[in-house]
């Protein structure tokens, strides 16, 4: 069978492209890439921003009010009120132009790019949520991003279904939840991590099942348990009194105590469920998959390197991010009930679309941007069906002897997404900052947009150090403060350097007995993106000996199918192998968790 190993024109690293890919580049007649995997995810990622919002004002003819959009008003795009983009009152076909041979194509794109409009943001039917991106049917939400059906909930990402909640990361069905990671199905919950159907309990890691526990992980169906130990309920409450857990100095000594618990205990070496010839983390109800992550409650079929697939199975997809309901579609962001979509960014309902960017309802387009309900269209003039079919492979082809060379002397021809050059973001304002960190001169150096923070025009009134330790002692005039955030700007993690307390956040730390936080909402999000792995895969072997794990750290509580030998297992997982976490084959972590 043909593989073959290729080295990365960005990082220069070797990579190897496995026998199924090249079937799927053939079936969807494409050259092999030339970027590898790693280096082509961090480039899609630098044309999403989700969190980086601003004020402009809005560039419609007539139109002078201020946006809170995700462009800021030094980049060279103009910006529409999202109501009035999706309006009928301005025509993207009135930016098409004829296709220059003279030129080579990124060029023509970028061009269109930075003409045609662009809305504000992405909020399609919700309610007194402004300050909001990418989301889908919420109401009486702040700070959230990519979430759908939720309601009165705060800062947070990839959220689905969630009411009454602050602080989530991959979240799906809790309630009255706090500090929340890829967990499903938790009420009145916090630091809860990689768990499901938990209640009342605080400081979970992999638990199912629980209810009134505590600093625990791994459990199953427990109640009353603290530290993995279990007590009468009113031992139990007595302990939790003690913990106090409306004192910011007292939860940050339970989150070291817990932490090591987690190392001293076995981790699954990934978190696939339901799932048949499946590699990647945190993936279910798949099959025919390698490569793929954060697939909880989606389906997946035959795919490769897929990350944060939503909605409906997808099948038959490569290299690409944010998908739902989508077939034979290849190096893209953010696809849609899609088919044949290659090289493309926000396609939602489409079919046989390459190199386009923000269409909807579109079918045969190359090269377009910003249309609706369009069919063979090149860079967004309309053709006849037999015109298109004639013109394209011409542009292919000419892509082919007339590539785009970026300022880092990167070539592009067909078969390879959009130079970075040509995102209207800079790197530090999307999740690439996040996945893939940069400082300002790396972001540089590598061919990358850099934005240095805006002028602030807000006057801090109370240090984060000076707040009260208790919830307790918090009074309503903290809603008038404006918090230094304990990292004062000196981090990497997009710091706003100051904050407020929104009314319904403070009511809802009194509720759930919750210290006022030090960080600002960047910061915080980032200390939750520190809890998640990478999305990167490691061969390697369990850790099980029969008796302890290899490091001695733990003592197996069950016998195993390989009695006193070292278990024979291998496998890919996201844990590399100068982690601390014991890691264990699914096996022998069943013998032990479950």
């Amino acid at each position: 069978m043909k593989k073959g190993i290729k080295q990365c024109q960005n990082c220069s690293q070797e990579f190897r492209i496995e026998p199924e890919d090249f079937d799927f580049y053939k079936k969807i007649n494409v050259p092999t890439p030339t970027f590898c995997p790693d280096c082509q995810l961090q480039r899609k990622y630098a044309f999403r921003n989700e969190r980086t919002l601003y004020k402009r004002t809005c560039d419609a003819p007539g139109h002078t009010e201020d946006l809170v959009a995700m462009y800021s008003s030094e980049k060279s795009v103009n910006v529409y009120d999202q109501k009035y983009w999706w309006s009928d009152k301005w025509d993207p076909m009135e930016y098409g132009k004829e296709y220059d041979f003279s030129t080579p194509f990124f060029s023509q794109i970028k061009e269109l790019i930075q003409k045609v409009p662009w809305p504000n943001l992405v909020i399609t039917n919700s309610v007194n949520s402004d300050f909001c991106n990418s989301v889908l049917d919420i109401k009486n939400c702040y700070l959230l991003f990519a979430a759908i059906k939720t309601e009165n909930c705060a800062y947070g990402v990839d959220i689905d279904h969630c009411t009454d909640s602050f602080d989530l990361y991959y979240v799906l069905r809790n309630e009255l939840c706090y500090e929340v990671m890829f967990s499903d199905r938790c009420y009145r919950s916090k630091w809860i991590y990689f768990s499901e159907d938990c209640t009342d309990s605080s400081f979970l890691w992999d638990c199912v099942g629980c209810s009134h526990c505590f600093g625990c992980v791994g459990l199953r169906n427990k109640s009353y348990h603290i530290f993995n130990q279990p007590y009468t309920k009113e031992e139990y409450f007595s302990k939790i009194k003690e913990f106090d857990l409306g004192s910011f100095k007292k939860i940050n000594r339970m989150k070291e105590k817990c932490n090591e618990l987690r190392l001293r205990s076995p981790m699954k070496y990934a978190r696939i469920y339901k799932s048949t010839n499946v590699t990647g983390d945190n993936i279910s109800n798949s099959k025919n998959c390698r490569a793929c992550f954060n697939s909880i409650g989606n389906g997946l079929e035959d795919c490769s390197y897929i990350v944060d697939p939503y909605g409906p199975v997808s099948k038959n997809c490569h290299s690409g991010f944010a998908l739902s309901r989508g077939d034979f579609c290849y190096d893209f962001i953010s696809i849609r009930v899609c088919r044949n979509i290659l090289f493309s960014k926000k396609i939602w309902t489409g079919d046989n679309i390459q190199y386009s960017y923000n269409c909807h309802s579109c079918s045969n387009c190359f090269g377009c941007v910003g249309l609706r309900n369009k069919q063979y269209c090149i860079l967004n003039k309309q053709y006849s069906k037999e015109e298109y079919e004639k013109l394209v492979p011409q542009i292919i082809g000419h892509m082919n002897t007339m590539p785009y060379t970026d300022k880092k002397d990167r070539i592009y021809k067909y078969g390879e997404f959009f130079p970075a050059e040509l995102s209207p973001f800079a790197y530090n304002e999307t999740i690439a900052q996040e996945y893939f960190p940069l400082t300002k001169q790396q972001t540089i150096e590598q061919g990358y947009q850099w934005k240095d923070s805006e002028q602030r025009d807000y006057e801090i009134t109370i240090k984060s150090e000076d707040l009260s330790d208790h919830i307790n002692d918090v009074s309503d005039d903290i809603l008038k403060q404006v918090i230094r955030c304990e990292h004062k700007g000196e981090c990497r993690e997009q710091c706003t350097t100051a904050f407020k307390i929104i009314p319904d956040e403070l009511q809802f730390y009194r509720k759930m007995n919750l210290p006022v936080p030090r960080l600002c909402p960047n910061c915080r999000h980032y200390q939750r993106l520190k809890q998640r792995n990478p999305l990167k895969l490691w061969h390697r072997k369990c850790q099980c000996t029969g008796i302890q794990s290899d490091n001695k750290v733990y003592q197996n509580v069950a016998k195993h199918s390989h009695g006193s030998n070292h278990c024979p297992n291998e496998f890919e997982t996201t844990y590399a192998p100068d982690r601390k976490e014991i890691i264990y084959c699914e096996k022998c972590y069943q013998s032990e968790v479950v």
